[in-house]
């Protein structure tokens, strides 16, 4: 494995830091529709191109999808406990930092608010750990950028089911849907889970003791480690690009936590050059 974006994470880190990146994404809108914070985050993806995906650029297809594995590999592993700290930073609510955003409902509640409890938030699993059967090993059922704060209900609701259109809306989360075998979140996260997916897909390969996980087009997957359904997902990337809050999300994980990024995030024309 290549280390040479390994080698650069620091240098990464300070300038980073010395471009505000953080503070000014935090509690802003999304990046095209705030003119003040453009110019940063066309800086930091300058940087990050020179440095973390320096050997990923020029490349599409499986050349760029294997490029990606290899950078996005290096990273520090959670165990299943520390998710919960790891959460109340990734996910703090910009206007008020004693709550979590709760990716499908979009509620603000306290970060002392999770268990298991009715009314309580807990550990999401965008990529159903059923969906190849890791479960809450340390590794893909444990890293934090596909895993988010939700409400215990409608994590329930969503249960292990594929993503796409269509169903009934739920009534405790107005804006999404479900039926059988599917589930579409609200329009305001939709990238995100799209993204989260797909980051999956190119994190985990079979080739570290953990299941080959990738996208298809389809739903009902069971316990394969496959995930759907690619098209919608696709369409919900392009529909929902990147806004501040995930951005950030982005960057805390990557400077505090895991130390990897999510380069859908980054680069989300990549999705279109892998798939």
């Amino acid at each position: 494995m290549s280390r040479r974006h390994f080698r650069g994470r620091r240098p990464l880190l300070a300038a980073l830091a010395a471009g505000a990146l953080i503070g000014t994404l935090g509690a802003a809108g999304p990046v095209t529709g705030d003119p003040a914070a453009a110019p940063v985050a066309a800086a930091s993806a300058a940087v990050l191109d020179d440095t973390y995906y320096q050997d990923a650029l020029g490349k599409s297809g499986e050349e760029l999808k294997s490029a990606l594995h290899t950078i996005i590999s290096d990273q520090t592993k959670l165990s299943y406990s520390q998710v919960w700290e790891a959460l109340k930073d990734t996910d703090e609510d910009p206007a008020n930092s004693s709550n979590v955003v709760l990716l499908y409902t979009g509620r603000s509640q306290s970060k002392d608010s999770n268990g298991g409890g009715s009314g309580q938030w807990n550990r999401e699993h965008v990529w159903a750990k059923s969906h190849g059967d890791f479960g809450t090993s340390t590794g893909p059922g444990t890293d934090i950028h596909h895993l988010r704060p939700t409400d215990v209900q409608v994590n329930s609701t969503r249960g292990n089911k594929d993503f796409d259109e269509g169903g009934s809306e739920l009534s405790d989360a107005p804006g999404n849907f479900t039926d059988d075998d599917s589930f579409e979140p609200r329009d305001e996260v939709k990238g995100d889970v799209a993204r989260m997916i797909l980051y999956m897909a190119v994190r985990y390969e079979g080739n570290d003791s953990f299941p080959d996980l990738e996208p298809n087009d389809q739903v009902d997957n069971g316990s394969q480690p496959y995930m759907g359904k690619l098209s919608v997902l696709k369409q919900w990337s392009q529909e929902d690009p990147p806004d501040s809050f995930e951005q950030r999300r982005n960057d805390v994980i990557f400077e505090q936590y895991q130390h990897n990024r999510n380069p859908f995030i980054d680069h989300p024309e990549w999705v279109g050059e892998i798939w």
